[in-house]
């Protein structure tokens, strides 16, 4: 399989994040593609995750299909044959999404099924989630009454920060933030009934969206390993942290080191990338009920 080097795209790059590399492909469309980065704490390791990329592409698009009649995606093909000519090389397989451009909304639509990582942590401080009361007397990883809909700021550079939902609305206004806050729980809902119908727990995930000709759409990547917590159903235990269908033996490694998280990040072994790649393809297949194989790459 050939890899992927973003050099090799004849089309003028717009941003490349810790993830995705995005080009402008021209007439009102982006190009993204996937690549193998991966990140923890903040800091993209050294060693690419083989096929997560790819894993992450193909997952977008099934559930950018599945729940395209709760809201349509910018997603226009993910097709070779689709590309501009100039992006036509090896390794963009399977990990090029050909979009609409989308003016994108400044906040992070995050919806949560399941009390965990940062929600858990102000909860078990305050009693409170993104500053809202809950019940008392909840459990590490306990399932919320509802899923509730917690937006967070987009920061450039290091952590998003938690907001409650009028400040969203300051940010974008009374009907877009409605509108997000409508699509995202029932995205939510629909996927996650899909993924428990398979013995996946979807605890919690994040959307982005934005507007394309004043239509709000789901956009970047949705419902992957990367923007989820997916945990076996069998393996979810209240007052415990399950375990999950994504990076954690790359997190679980580095908790093990003295490491400062800071750049430059420690190696990493060939078992823990192994590991690593292994939960993304068992998350798309368990999820989607594919064969990754097929998955063209």
């Amino acid at each position: 399989m050939s890899q992927y080097a973003k050099q090799n795209i004849g089309l003028p790059p717009v941003h490349s994040g810790k993830v995705r590399d995005i080009f402008d492909a021209g007439d009102g469309r982006l190009l993204m593609i996937a690549s193998d980065r991966i990140s923890a704490f903040d800091v993209v390791m050294d060693e690419p995750v083989p096929d997560k990329g790819r894993v992450l592409t193909a997952m977008s698009a099934y559930w950018f299909e599945t729940l395209a009649d709760v809201l349509p995606s910018h997603l226009i093909s993910t097709d070779v044959a689709d590309l501009p000519h100039e992006a036509q090389v090896d390794g963009v397989a399977g990990r090029a999404m050909l979009c609409r451009r989308a003016e994108m909304l400044p906040i992070e639509c995050i919806v949560r099924g399941y009390i965990t990582g940062s929600a858990w942590r102000e909860y078990r401080e305050h009693g409170t989630m993104h500053g809202q009361d809950l019940p008392t007397g909840l459990q590490e990883s306990d399932q919320l009454p509802e899923p509730v809909f917690t937006p967070s700021t987009k920061a450039e550079s290091g952590h998003d920060e938690n907001i409650s939902y009028d400040q969203a609305v300051a940010l974008v206004g009374p009907d877009l933030a409605e509108q997000a806050r409508s699509a995202s729980l029932e995205l939510y809902r629909r996927a996650s009934q899909a993924a428990a119908d398979r013995g996946i727990i979807i605890a919690d995930t994040k959307f982005e969206m934005g507007l394309v000709d004043g239509t709000l759409v789901v956009a970047d990547e949705v419902l992957t390993p990367d923007s989820s917590r997916f945990w076996p159903a069998d393996g979810w235990v209240a007052g415990t942290t399950p375990p999950s269908y994504d990076k954690q033996p790359v997190r679980d490694y580095l908790s093990t080191l003295d490491w400062n998280k800071q750049y430059p990040p420690p190696p990493l072994p060939a078992d823990v990338v192994a590991a690593s790649s292994d939960r993304y393809i068992s998350a798309y297949e368990i999820i989607t009920g594919r064969r990754f194989a097929d998955w063209p790459g």
